[in-house]
């Protein structure tokens, strides 16, 4: 098993001094991964469900404050030498495609080949239109277009492509990646394991949606099982799709209940932790991608290190 840490862009990873440290604190400590979250502006007032709580309140929707997140992880990746730059994830939509793919390479061939695209479709419909993306009832369409269209512009020499939300032909576009950019496909119902499954180099969801639960190393291998299914059903190795989990509640020394019953997984001691990570992997999970918010940067620090030492070690 891998593990890294995902920040949202706001607390200490909004300011300048915050996210180099932590990023060179995860570096320090071995950890894989360093993932920003993806908010470009926040609107004052939304009805949108927000899918990770049994409330739908988004908790992040206080003050607006997000850095945008590719210019983050550059920031980032230059303070870094070797960890690998997470999107945690980028919702595909909240940028125009064709510059997208420009903006991920450039960041990819700076870093040395460190980026590690996720990719979400989005829940909040006013962001999506204040940034004037495609339909909100079309965005399932329109962000697999989007990922066939950054594989094109990163591998082709002659790419192109004709759908409905992206068209150009005759283009020439360098430099390539530097290394394969490889995508994990965020979300965790049926559409996510599928496009997952056909369209993605990995899959990324998130442990506790209440309409698709994860939360149990049963219930993740099940889900797993449906994007092996897709990708077998498309001619893909099931076999060559990577697997990472984010998991905002990890609580070390603190056992938090499932709502279901029983211990909820990543929370209580190291050794039980540590048992959660053996049992997940098992059913095949390769990556784990803990997250906490927080507007003090030797809290995140000590808390960063206590996993890595704990846990991760």
């Amino acid at each position: 098993m891998k593990f890294g840490l995902h920040l949202g862009t706001r607390g200490v990873a909004a300011r300048a001094d915050g996210l180099r440290r932590v990023a060179q604190h995860c570096e320090r400590l071995g950890l894989s991964h360093f993932g920003l979250s993806d908010h470009v502006i926040i609107p004052a007032r939304t009805t949108s469900r927000y899918p990770y709580n049994d409330s739908g309140t988004w908790p992040a929707s206080d003050t607006g404050t997000c850095l945008e997140q590719i210019t983050a992880l550059t920031w980032a990746a230059a303070a870094t030498e070797r960890i690998r730059l997470l999107t945690s994830v980028m919702v595909l939509m909240h940028r125009p495609p064709v510059l997208t793919a420009k903006m991920l390479a450039t960041l990819d061939v700076l870093s040395g080949g460190r980026l590690t695209l996720g990719v979400g479709v989005g829940w909040m419909a006013e962001e999506l239109a204040v940034l004037g993306a495609p339909r909100f009832d079309r965005r399932g369409v329109a962000s697999d277009e989007y990922i066939r269209t950054f594989r094109s512009l990163w591998t082709e020499d002659d790419p192109a492509m004709d759908g409905e939300f992206v068209r150009f032909a005759g283009v020439r576009f360098a430099p390539k990646p530097a290394s394969k950019l490889p995508i994990w496909v965020g979300g965790e119902g049926a559409p996510a394991r599928r496009r997952a499954g056909r369209l993605g180099d990995g899959w990324y969801p998130v442990g506790r949606n209440p309409r698709a639960m994860l939360d149990t190393p049963a219930l993740f291998g099940e889900a797993l099982a449906d994007v092996h299914r897709y990708a077998e059903s498309v001619g893909r190795n099931p076999h060559d799709i990577d697997t990472a989990m984010f998991i905002p509640w990890y609580r070390l020394g603190t056992e938090l209940p499932r709502p279901e019953g029983g211990r909820l997984p990543f929370t209580g001691s190291a050794g039980r932790i540590a048992e959660d990570v053996a049992a997940f992997g098992e059913r095949g999970l390769k990556h784990l991608i803990i997250g906490f918010e927080s507007d003090d940067l030797s809290e995140t620090l000590e808390l960063t290190e206590q996993f890595a030492k704990e846990v991760a070690g």
